[in-house]
């Protein structure tokens, strides 16, 4: 069976089912785990939607042919149970899992895996980015029934890596529904997976009912019956939810709500290092930002021991790049604090009296950004500069960023890497290829992108730092970003959940499979 995603609108009586559906699940000893999180799930099509919250659906209700778990993170079998790779680092060869199956019971073969790698690589949309140039239309084979290879247009380390994005659809529940946009319209409201979870009910804004596959072929998983990913913008709220055990997680909370968690009965905190940065990106196409030396004064006006007292643990970012990565230059100059720079730019730029109105989004609920526009704003004045502050819902944050036009001229985001490696923030956040998405709407420039392709290309480790110590110290130069923080990761679970590991890959999209509840 193929799962539609049903709407609960229209009814207050359906309302109050749903308001009340978490607790309720939890008073009545069902293996259900709650998740509260601020963010919520635009789409449902593997191949299109970027984000934790996202993710998190992917993960569950679909696989990749690899997965990646642990601390530090290793990458494992999923839908392919082995693999093997050619001495020129050119060929993978997978072979399938013969026991997975799709939510409809059918076998996951070969031809569904070639045929979501094409979908993938024609949309251009999602995580398509992370095999751009690496992998080709057409250089995707079924060798036979539970055997795939992939011919690589030029050696890629972190293939297997990225790997774990490539999530694969049940080629024969859409086909049927592609209409004239390769079933985008179809899958953004239906499951076609093989995942050990399916699609529930739902509510827009609200809560996202998963629940356990009829025919879960996955080995070793915990007893969890289903979870509800439970929409709460204020992290004050989610801190509660958690504290009465109306929440199992708690996944956006700020340094106080952890802190105001302490000692509390049931409840363990959650503090680890990830790869996960926070920058204010500037639109760098449209409006004043465009101009580079208004954006060099913006850098050096901005109070970063402000935004880091008020980040709790965090440590300030040096550049593009998270601390200890791969090729991360820890010398290198960055903008901090400097009102006497800050007005060496601006008089250099086409703005110098100020006297205008710039704009910021940022995503509703999260109370560190909000504390981070504040601080915005106030550097700002120092400029004769006004800030419009807008919180707004996330998934109309990335509507806006579609375009330079409907882009804020400030675009607060946190980007936690989605493999251990510099190519993920480097080519999501700064090539200009990414355009339009909301880890990149605006940023381009030729020099840029071509360090970044070269380094995707080259396997020895020792010339790709080389090469990202040129694209930091371009990038820097160009100041189309307030590099910002690198916080550790906070979470908040009951003392009943089980097996929960902690790996800093996405460490917010959580994979259920071998969670229990006692």
């Amino acid at each position: 069976m193929i799962l539609t995603r049903r709407a609960l609108l229209g009814t207050a009586a359906a309302s109050a089912v749903l308001a009340h559906l978490a607790p309720a699940a939890l008073a009545q000893g069902s293996k259900v785990m709650v998740l509260a999180s601020a963010v919520d799930i635009p789409n449902f099509d593997p191949h299109v939607a970027t984000g934790y919250a996202p993710a998190m659906l992917f993960r569950n209700v679909y696989d990749p042919l690899v997965r990646v778990s642990g601390n530090p993170p290793e990458i494992q079998p999923a839908l392919a149970s082995s693999w093997t790779l050619s001495d020129d680092g050119l060929i993978y060869t997978f072979t399938l899992d013969p026991d997975a199956v799709f939510h409809d019971g059918s076998p996951v073969t070969a031809d569904d895996v070639v045929w979501s790698i094409e979908r993938i690589l024609k949309l251009q949309r999602g995580n398509a980015w992370m095999i751009e140039g690496i992998v080709e239309p057409g250089a995707t084979r079924a060798l036979d029934e539970h055997t795939v290879e992939f011919t690589l247009t030029t050696p890629y380390a972190p293939f297997l890596q990225v790997m774990i994005w490539m999530f694969i659809v049940n080629k024969d529940a859409v086909e049927p529904n592609l209409a004239d946009d390769d079933g985008q319209a179809w899958l953004m409201t239906n499951i076609a997976g093989s995942g050990p979870f399916t699609m529930g009910r739902y509510q827009t804004g609200n809560l996202y009912q998963l629940t356990r596959a009829e025919n879960d072929w996955h080995a070793g998983g915990g007893n969890l019956d289903g979870a509800i990913w439970k929409i709460t913008r204020e992290t004050s709220t989610q801190r509660l939810m958690v504290a009465r055990g109306e929440a199992h997680m708690a996944m956006d909370l700020s340094a106080e709500d952890m802190k105001a968690l302490e000692g509390t009965e049931g409840v363990d905190l959650i503090y680890e290092t990830e790869y996960r940065t926070f920058s204010i990106k500037m639109n760098t196409q449209d409006g004043p930002l465009q101009d580079v030396n208004l954006r060099r004064a913006i850098s050096y006006a901005y109070d970063y021991d402000a935004m880091l007292a008020a980040a709790g643990p965090a440590e300030l970012m040096t550049g593009p790049l998270p601390t200890g990565i791969l090729g991360f230059d820890p010398e290198l100059e960055v903008p901090r604090r400097d009102m006497e720079k800050a007005r060496e730019y601006l008089a250099k730029s086409e703005f110098a009296e100020g006297g205008f109105t710039l704009t910021a989004r940022y995503a509703a609920g999260y109370e560190n950004m909000r504390r981070w526009a504040l601080i915005l704003l106030e550097s700002l004045k120092e400029l004769n500069i006004t800030l419009d502050i807008q919180p707004t819902a996330w998934p109309d944050i990335v509507s806006s960023v579609a375009t330079p036009e409907t882009a804020p001229d400030f675009h607060f985001i946190f980007q936690t890497a989605n493999y251990a490696d510099p190519d993920n923030i480097a080519y999501a956040a700064y090539h200009s290829s990414r355009n339009g998405t909301w880890q990149n709407p605006t940023y381009g420039n030729p020099e840029v992108d071509t360090l970044i392709e070269q380094a995707r290309g080259e396997i020895d480790a020792e010339a790709r730092a080389e090469i990202y110590g040129e694209f930091q110290r371009a990038v820097v130069a160009d100041a189309p970003d307030l590099f910002g923080v690198l916080e550790k990761r906070k979470l908040a679970l009951r003392d009943n959940v089980q097996n929960f590991v902690f790996t800093p890959v996405a460490a917010n999209a959580v994979e259920l499979l071998p969670l229990s509840l006692d």
